[in-house]
């Protein structure tokens, strides 16, 4: 095989070092570079209208050989100055000329081909391409997070939907107003309450008996004395109660209730000037501050039946001239019941915790009656023997009755103390309930805005940033394109220093 035919393979990475090793370049071949840069600059000032032209001059860093097709393009447009000796007139045209003699003294162009070849595959492609990766995967975690923005307002779409049922309202118009509303509801509820209290008249007989007859107190003693007075006169006003008269007239105070006129609540709002967003953490946890928690009830007893402590518990910070009876000389002058008298017994809020805590009272009696008949007899409270003197009620009760009687109290008090109740109840007495509650559901309104707004805000970075990858993409084409080119046209100039023997640059753009 002739020398002629064995190829010369050349590194790509070490193109610029074998061009100087072998002495076509020099060193300092880059203190040149500046001067014809700037003659470049200085000649696309002023060239002519020609598509060829604004091709090579668009989006490229022009090299020697991008020159050899200006100057050929050039030989066209000029035609007209070139004159009897083939020398052109146009200025244009030597400009062009004088770069392409200052690049190829000493193989200058060749050192900065191989220069701008090597920063392409090692710097340029691989750049554009880690810019395309970062960016698809900022889209992937856009959408990863859209997806759970959107999580998010279905979440609190789901609570606040949920606690507008709890409380009985459809929170589309002002919720204070709303919520005042309900309140006209209570009047019926307490009167069904009072209707189904009359049926302890012998859960209270029954009870009244034992305590006689264990600590011989007379029948008419004070033990669950409202119950007695609801299953003999109704649910009255405490000026009844009190006095033992019917009111003339009834006026109860007016709801201690300011509404909101201008409350935006109702479906989330796309409107946003009048949200601060604050420093907003998707990882973490949303502080709205303090919250009223209907389902807990770590404020407010919200009246679950398993509770074992009574209702007045709570400490409302109420005086008693706000919610209690104003004791006064029997018989008021009219017969007006105002204020708290004219609150009825299962409204008012001390009477109505006394109620309650006296259902809790039967309800504890009848539940250790049932553990002693279901027990031995030698522990229980009352001996057979003991029995023998005690009234027909005591004698005659059975497991069955008692069992009866305990679930007529338990009845009154699920209705007394259910969820709904004790929300009207709270609304209609304590202000500041209303506004906790107002403020949750605003809450979870402004919570629901805010997942909207991150959501456009995500679809909106994706758009950009989709944008930009689409940008992107058609740049690292242009460039590897541009970059195969250069390789070929070094490969082809140095295979006509060697007698057209084949040049390989290999690591080249078969790398990219």
């Amino acid at each position: 095989m002739q020398e002629q035919d064995i190829p010369i393979d050349i590194n790509a990475g070490k193109l610029l070092d074998w061009l100087i090793n072998r002495r076509h370049c020099k060193k300092d071949w880059h203190t040149n570079i500046l001067t014809i840069r700037q003659k470049i600059n200085n000649a696309i000032q002023n060239m002519p209208a020609h598509d060829g032209i604004a091709s090579l001059l668009s989006g490229a860093y022009i090299n020697y050989f991008y020159c050899l097709k200006i100057v050929e393009i050039l030989k066209e447009t000029e035609a007209d100055t070139k004159n009897l000796f083939g020398r052109y007139g146009s200025q244009r045209m030597k400009d062009w000329q004088e770069i392409l003699r200052s690049y190829e003294k000493d193989n200058v162009y060749l050192a900065e081909a191989a220069q701008m070849l090597m920063r392409n595959v090692n710097y340029e492609v691989p750049n554009i391409k880690k810019q395309i990766q970062k960016l698809e995967q900022l889209l992937t975690e856009l959408e990863k997070k859209e997806t759970e923005y959107k999580k998010s307002e279905n979440i609190a779409h789901t609570e606040y939907n949920t606690l507008c049922k709890q409380l009985g309202v459809t929170g589309y118009r002002t919720i204070k107003n709303e919520l005042m509303d309900k309140v006209k509801e209570l009047p019926e509820i307490y009167q069904k309450v009072a209707e189904k209290t009359k049926s302890l008249e012998k859960v209270v007989e029954f009870y009244s008996a034992f305590v006689e007859f264990t600590f011989g107190q007379q029948r008419d003693s004070n033990c669950v004395s409202i119950i007695k007075y609801i299953i003999e006169k109704g649910n009255t006003t405490m000026f009844e109660y009190t006095y033992g008269e019917v009111p003339i007239s009834i006026t109860e105070p007016e709801l201690n209730i300011k509404a909101d006129e201008d409350e935006s609540n109702g479906r989330p709002s796309e409107d946003v000037n009048a949200i601060d967003f604050g420093n907003f953490n998707l990882d973490g946890e949303i502080d709205f501050g303090e919250e009223v928690d209907l389902d807990t009830g770590s404020d407010i007893d919200w009246g679950d039946e398993n509770v074992e402590q009574p209702a007045e518990e709570i400490d409302y910070n109420i005086s008693l001239e706000e919610s209690g009876i104003v004791v006064e000389a029997v018989g008021r002058e009219g017969g007006m019941a105002t204020g708290s008298e004219a609150y009825t017994i299962l409204d008012n809020p001390i009477t109505r915790s006394e109620f309650i805590n006296q259902l809790f009272e039967l309800e504890a009696f009848l539940k250790l009656r049932l553990y002693e008949f279901k027990g031995d007899d030698r522990n229980n409270l009352l001996s057979f023997s003991q029995m023998q003197d005690a009234s027909s009620i005591l004698q005659l009760s059975t497991i069955e009755t008692t069992q009866i009687m305990l679930d007529n109290v338990q009845v009154i008090l699920s209705e007394i103390l259910h969820n709904n109740v004790q929300h009207l109840h709270n609304i209609k007495h304590y202000p500041r309930y209303v506004d906790a509650v107002a403020t949750t559901l605003k809450q979870k309104l402004n919570l629901i805005d805010r997942m909207v707004i991150q959501q456009k805000s995500m679809r909106q970075k994706q758009d950009d940033t989709q944008d930009q990858i689409d940008k992107l993409h058609p740049l690292l084409k242009l460039v590897i394109q541009r970059t195969k080119e250069l390789q070929t046209e070094i490969e082809q100039d140095i295979s006509k220093k060697y007698k057209n023997r084949t040049v390989y640059l290999t690591g080249g753009v078969s790398m990219l």
